[in-house]
């Protein structure tokens, strides 16, 4: 038995959750994928896979087992580009995770260049805000904001500072008014993150102290797309990244609120494994991504319109 190719079977028979789809994929018969799982769980000595007629699942052992097999592969695939010509003209998958508000405002936008600068690369992007360790879920690179957990002990490079800032539509400030003060914002209807530690009261810098200013929700979410469309329709103000609403401002779509006060700042953060030989599809992002945002410190959001 080829154990290795055996491996690739089995992750592939995972990720499509079919026998016959995997065979497809790989250009194998049925029979050839079913022997080498087979092969693999009678050297394992375990069953990796649950299967009925109609459907396939990981047992316990396999769901475990398919993790670090991912792991293992893709050090072998990091080993073989650095040895070969691949480690020059990038090939093969990049594994992306990235926070979902930059994501959508920012990396979306930036990916199709990188994709052009790099044929060879197919991109696997996931959009979550969920805690994800990048090791063993087998990502090459992820993207997060302070809000969000990583291993201390992975390479961590800023990318930029985002600013917190309090935002409406000008139609909301029209009709009700903007708060004069902080204040003033608890007499306003304020769309709201899900985090317990904003739900009831956003801490904003007044007059040199920090303030606690209760605040009303009218809406509540941990999205910031559905965040963001409340306020373009004028259910109230918002607290919100300048990454997530850059160009809202650039086109007069949102106001900023109380431009003069300290409402925070974000870092945003590309994190890599730090144990592995970068290859070049990673190397090439993370140098693609670092000549985006060449002053790691500042906020390159924050424009003329939301001074």
């Amino acid at each position: 038995m080829d154990r290795l190719a055996s491996m690739r079977v089995f992750v592939r028979v995972v990720e499509l959750g079919s026998f016959a789809r995997a065979a497809a994929a790989l250009d194998m018969s049925a029979a050839v994928v079913t022997r080498n799982v087979a092969d693999l769980e009678a050297h394992l000595g375990t069953r990796l896979l649950n299967r009925t007629t109609r459907r396939l699942s990981l047992t316990e052992t396999g769901a475990q087992y398919v993790e670090r097999v991912r792991h293992i592969l893709s050090d072998i695939d990091d080993a073989d580009a650095i040895a070969s010509s691949s480690a020059r003209q990038p090939t093969g998958n990049l594994r992306i995770y990235c926070q979902p508000g930059f994501g959508q405002a920012q990396l979306a936008a930036l990916l199709p260049h990188f994709a052009a600068s790099m044929p060879g690369v197919v991109l696997d992007v996931t959009l979550s805000d969920h805690d994800v360790d990048l090791v063993q879920e087998a990502y090459d690179v992820g993207i997060f904001i302070d809000l969000q957990k990583f291993d201390s002990t992975l390479i961590a490079r800023r990318l930029a500072m985002s600013t917190v800032v309090l935002c409406a539509s000008p139609e909301y400030v029209a009709r009700h008014g903007a708060p004069a003060t902080p204040l003033e914002v608890a007499a306003h209807p304020c769309l709201n993150f899900a985090y317990e530690q904003l739900r009831h009261h956003w801490m904003v810098e007044w007059e040199g102290k920090q303030v606690s200013v209760p605040v009303h929700s009218r809406m509540v979410s941990n999205s910031g797309v559905v965040l963001r469309h409340a306020a373009l329709a004028g259910m109230g103000v918002m607290l919100q990244t300048s990454f997530s609403v850059k160009d809202d401002f650039d086109r007069g779509r949102l106001v900023r609120l109380l431009p003069g006060q300290r409402l925070g700042q974000l870092s945003v953060m590309m994190v890599y494994p730090s144990r592995r030989l970068l290859s070049a599809k990673v190397r090439g992002f993370v140098d693609f991504m670092s000549a985006q945002f060449p002053h790691p410190e500042s906020d390159p959001w924050l424009g003329a319109g939301m001074a």
